[in-house]
């Protein structure tokens, strides 16, 4: 992945555990579309196409909001500015954001012998214990201590032993155990020593800049290898004028991990073996959701991950009833129950969403452009139809959009409902017209 910018092209084509494993998978189902006439297998070679490697975003634009907004809720695409958003949303509908934080989750070492070494702190275990992905040329044996570099100026003394494997002996990541001379907790030593996780196609080192622009204006959950990039185009301007508009604000967690930065890699999708990720979704945004089906409103899911966190929320609900964006006036609504013995839902998911699944929650999608052949390229192909999202890529590269997590984006509707256009409604959709 760290060669991707130096090629000449890109290949793009209530804590429980009930959302692990496979059960969620519907690689080979018929796409939503009334129109098709046979069911349809997507393989992963369907999610792949050419990307010009000047288009990837190495820097965010100016202004968060000035970016560019590709609106593809129609059968035209229309070429926005971000700021606009709030004109494209209705009163009564709710946004929901992913509030994770961005750790500094970065750390450089060097073993005993002098060879160097990276860590990327995917997860803080508690008793200064993290799981962390691990680039070294020979792995250090188990309890080997490697010293990490500290920022420069610092007299502090860094280290890491290692304990074994996470989340088993044969586990993908690596367990540590950090320490530092003033005793810190992990969170601390990387805030203090750590750099920005930047993903792998941004080419430079992570500086000032990135430390404020990689990060959301509103990040609080600190968590997270990865930002949750459709969010990071908002301002506190931006904001406002959404307040403005009528439109209410909720916010879910979910930590983002570097997987999402890993392409699949097995033709069948069903052989793909899905990342983990925390998440939560707290009672506040439970009780939003229900307000905002009950006066008819839409649930904009702000970035794949809000969508990830919502729709494995929605799988584990038994009372969540059709889902939210099929709704006319004539529909029966099951309404979800929000009391006082309500509480937050969190647990770990690794909910694969590709196209044929049914989406229980999410009736409008922002969402930045995606790596090729990535699990989120099926996410948003699930969601708004295969053939439309690769219509609107090819779209996006002729115009020059700039692509990634610093780059422009999309706004989305289910695409079902791109046959019952609207004219005089924004988004399209003439049973969302309230």
């Amino acid at each position: 992945m760290g060669a991707l910018a130096h090629n000449k092209s890109l290949r793009l084509r209530q804590s429980r555990s009930l959302l692990l494993g496979t059960g969620l998978v519907r690689p080979s189902s018929s796409m939503h579309n009334p129109s098709a006439s046979a069911a349809r297998t997507f393989t992963l070679s369907d999610f792949d196409f050419d990307l010009p490697p000047e288009l990837i975003a190495q820097h965010p634009a100016t202004e968060r909001s000035a970016s560019r907004l590709l609106v593809g809720t129609g059968k035209v695409p229309v070429d926005r500015i971000f700021r606009d958003l709030p004109t494209l949303m209705q009163p009564g509908d709710l946004m929901v954001f992913n509030d994770t934080r961005v750790m500094n989750a970065r750390l450089f070492g060097e073993k005993t012998t002098g060879g160097k070494l990276e860590l990327l702190i995917e997860r803080v275990l508690g008793g200064n214990q993290v799981a962390a992905h691990m680039r070294v040329s020979k792995k250090p044996e188990v309890g080997a201590t490697v010293r990490l570099v500290s920022t420069p100026g610092s007299d502090d003394h860094v280290s890491a032993t290692l304990l074994g494997r996470w989340p088993d002996e044969q586990g993908p990541l690596f367990r540590f155990v950090l320490s530092n001379d003033a005793g810190d907790d992990p969170l601390a030593i990387m805030t203090r020593h750590g750099h920005v996780p930047l993903p792998p196609y941004i080419t430079h080192s992570d500086s000032a800049e990135d430390a404020q622009r990689y990060q959301t204006v509103f990040a609080k959950h600190i968590g997270a290898v990865a930002a949750p990039t459709a969010a990071l185009h908002f301002d506190e301007a931006l904001l406002a004028a959404i307040d403005a508009r009528g439109v209410q604000r909720a916010h879910v967690t979910l930590h983002v991990g570097a997987g999402t930065f890993q392409p699949v890699k097995t033709e069948n999708l069903a052989e793909h073996q899905m990342h983990s990720e925390w998440f939560e979704v707290p009672v506040a945004t439970q009780q939003a959701i229900a307000d905002c089906r009950a006066r008819g409103g839409r649930v904009v899911a702000v970035g794949t991950t809000s969508v990830r966190a919502l729709e494995s929320w929605a799988a584990s609900v038994k009372t969540n009833g059709p889902r939210a964006h099929g709704r006319c006036a004539t529909d029966e609504l099951t309404p979800f129950v929000v009391d006082a013995s309500t509480m937050p839902f969190s647990g770990d998911t690794r909910i694969f969403i590709t196209p044929g699944f049914e989406f229980k929650l999410v009736d409008v999608l922002i969402t930045n452009f995606h790596l090729p052949k990535s699990s989120l390229m099926m996410l948003v192909s699930a969601f708004a139809g295969h053939d439309h999202v690769m219509a609107l890529y090819a779209h996006a590269i002729a115009e020059k959009y700039r692509f990634f997590s610093y780059g422009d984006s999309m706004l989305l509707i289910p695409q079902q409902f791109k046959k019952h256009l609207n004219p005089n409604n924004p988004l399209g959709h003439e049973c969302m017209a309230r």
